[in-house]
């Protein structure tokens, strides 16, 4: 017999009237995305239903709030009012925050359009050594590892936060690439679009 409480699986029972209220407390604690699946699984909802109200709440906090709900990675999250973005950036301070250099910008767009990729891949594309700024890519976050080329080298790949940064719900949002990559100009109108989209 299994030790695990078939309770902790079971829908929490919501009164009604207080949905938009049950929603709202699990999108202020969760740390990454929440799908309408998961919150339907918790509330004993039907996923449509659930969609529905997510929908309408994001449509309220459009109205003179200080935060909104979007999509973003496959699922939805609170994030702060576009409008508010300096402040915000100017009040958090901190590593995780801080802007990207052109280097990274650069480099996040390659690995963006051409994932899972490894490092000498990106290297050759750009033209320089990257291993510094995939280091820092992947301490900020978005990029991860994805598995290993038959030589061993390591691929490389973006994550659900590089996706969140962007305000990008899945990797196809990301903006047509040009065939020609990595011509110059097409590696500097897509570094422009990531770098429009992470400082508004």
């Amino acid at each position: 017999m299994s030790g695990s409480d078939p309770s902790a699986q079971l829908p929490v029972p919501v009164p009604p009237d207080q949905l938009r209220a049950a929603v709202e407390a699990v999108l202020v604690v969760a740390d990454e995305p929440v799908t309408a699946a998961a919150l339907a699984e918790a509330l004993g909802l039907d996923e449509v239903d659930v969609e529905a109200l997510l929908i309408a709440l994001a449509a309220e906090y459009e109205e003179g709030r200080g935060f909104v709900l979007r999509r973003a990675a496959g699922g939805w999250r609170l994030a702060s009012a576009p409008q508010f973005s300096a402040l915000v950036e100017r009040f958090v301070i901190g590593g995780a925050t801080a802007r990207l250099s052109q280097a990274a910008l650069e480099t996040l767009a390659v690995i963006a359009y051409r994932q899972p990729v490894t490092r000498g891949r990106v290297a050759a594309i750009r033209g320089v050594n990257v291993d510094g700024v995939v280091r820092t890519l992947h301490a900020r976050g978005l990029i991860e590892e994805a598995g290993t080329e038959p030589s061993g080298a390591i691929l490389y790949r973006t994550t659900g936060e590089f996706l969140e940064y962007l305000g990008l719900d899945s990797l196809d949002d990301l903006p047509p690439l040009a065939p020609y990559l990595p011509d110059a100009s097409a590696l500097g109108d897509i570094e422009d679009e990531i770098t429009g989209r992470m400082h508004p």
